[in-house]
């Protein structure tokens, strides 16, 4: 009995699936000639915009001059250990651990420094980014719309497509018309 209801099961979903694929197969024929598919590489789009260019160039001067500033005090820092170590042998022993404690302290405080300036700068990046990328999302919405396109999908989604539904160019072209 089980093996003859095992049966039946297999025919019903057999059954099952040839009804949905008939259906299926005869409903969308006239669909699936009108489906159009663009890609794009929305961080290249985002990326190639006059406004991110001009926005990431004044990110990365403050960036740069905060770097050469960390560099200073880091240089400062190898200063004092160097004259510490060389001084080590004459200084007395309360002396050398107090210099070796406010070293410590200024090694950790400048450690917490960097830290906390690359956090703030990653910070800046991403904000940068997602202002930009939130308006290039309508900027794709509207391209899919006047160029009647079915969907649009990010580039690395796909594994083969023709380069001639790439409109990684064309959006960035239109943002910074639009902007």
């Amino acid at each position: 009995m089980f093996f003859g209801f095992m049966r039946l099961s297999k025919f019903i979903k057999l059954g099952c699936f040839l009804i949905i694929f008939f259906i299926f197969t005869q409903a969308t024929p006239g669909y699936s000639k009108d489906v159009r598919v663009g890609v794009i590489n929305v961080q290249a789009a985002v990326s190639g915009t006059k406004e991110w260019k001009r926005e990431f160039s004044a990110f990365k001067t403050k960036f740069n001059k905060e770097k050469m500033s960390i560099s200073v005090k880091e240089k400062q820092l190898k200063k004092m250990l160097e004259d510490l170590t060389k001084q080590g042998m004459v200084l007395n022993p309360e002396l050398k651990k107090k210099k070796e404690e406010t070293l410590l302290k200024k090694k950790k405080d400048f450690e917490r420094y960097v830290q906390d300036q690359n956090e703030i700068f990653a910070k800046k990046e991403k904000l940068i980014t997602g202002k930009i990328l939130k308006k290039m999302a309508e900027v794709i919405k509207r391209l899919g719309e006047t160029k009647k396109f079915t969907m649009i999908l990010e580039k690395k989604v796909g594994l083969y497509f023709d380069q001639s539904v790439d409109l990684t160019t064309l959006a960035t072209k239109t943002y910074d018309k639009m902007k």
